[in-house]
């Protein structure tokens, strides 16, 4: 049995579902932490997580598919463990979190991002290592609450100074791996249950047709531009998601 939301939260939860598939097909790469936000403006934040996660091990499934053979794969074993690490904590703090909490959160999440794509941080050589690991327990924290990686996992990979393809590849690679990790506890904690996994099977053609339309827009759409919408919109959600929060 699906879920009984409304008219605007299935439409919601559509296009979050849509978008993440086009950032999981390697066009505009953070459009993907739009989505639970974006849900949550309609429906449990927690619920919102829950429903996404079975659609975000399918899609990770054909990006990695698509992807694959391109990816650093020294990156990707520099950050499993932090990331493991960060999976922990947010699982351990997770029952402290009521709705309105995690609502917070991510309106903070998605304020942070915006900030962190308008500041968008360069480097004239590539950082240490050492980085690797704030940023991989960053990593699996705002993965954990929200599917939120992107930030963090920028931070870390964007002055790292991988080329195009290695850099695509190797960011699904990693956000596959923690998506995997966060299956069990998910399970644990009663986020994904029948009802969900539902909901994510009939949104699978959605997920898949985002995938798609990521492939074929990374070479034929100005990312610039499209960026620069996914900010605005990501500012506004965060907003509206501190307002419910606090209201």
């Amino acid at each position: 049995m699906l879920p009984d939301y409304s008219l605007v939260a299935w439409t919601l939860i559509i296009v979050s579902t849509y978008l993440t598939g086009v950032s999981k097909g390697g066009f505009a790469g953070g459009f993907g932490t739009l989505s639970v936000p974006l849900m949550a403006l309609a429906i449990d934040p927690i619920a919102a997580a829950g429903l996404l996660l079975p659609l975000l091990l399918v899609m990770d499934i054909m990006a990695v598919r698509a992807w694959w053979g391109h990816q650093d794969m020294s990156e990707v074993k520099r950050l499993l463990p932090s990331m493991l690490i960060g999976v922990v904590v947010a699982t351990l703090v997770a029952d402290m979190l009521n709705e309105d909490h995690i609502r917070l959160l991510l309106g903070v999440i998605s304020l942070l991002f915006v900030a962190y794509m308008i500041v968008k941080p360069s480097a004239s050589r590539p950082i240490s290592t050492l980085w690797s690991w704030p940023s991989g327990i960053a990593i699996g924290i705002t993965s954990f609450i929200a599917h939120a990686g992107a930030p963090p996992l920028n931070l870390y990979l964007v002055p790292r100074r991988l080329d195009k393809t290695t850099f695509i590849a190797t960011v699904t690679l990693c956000f596959a791996a923690v998506n995997l990790m966060k299956l069990p506890p998910y399970l644990w904690l009663g986020e994904i249950n029948f009802t969900s996994i539902w909901a994510s099977l009939v949104l699978v053609p959605v997920a898949w047709a985002g995938i798609r339309s990521g492939l074929w827009l990374q070479s034929r759409v100005n990312e610039r531009l499209f960026f620069r919408l996914v900010i605005i919109a990501m500012a506004i959600v965060g907003v509206q998601l501190i307002i419910k929060a606090l209201g």
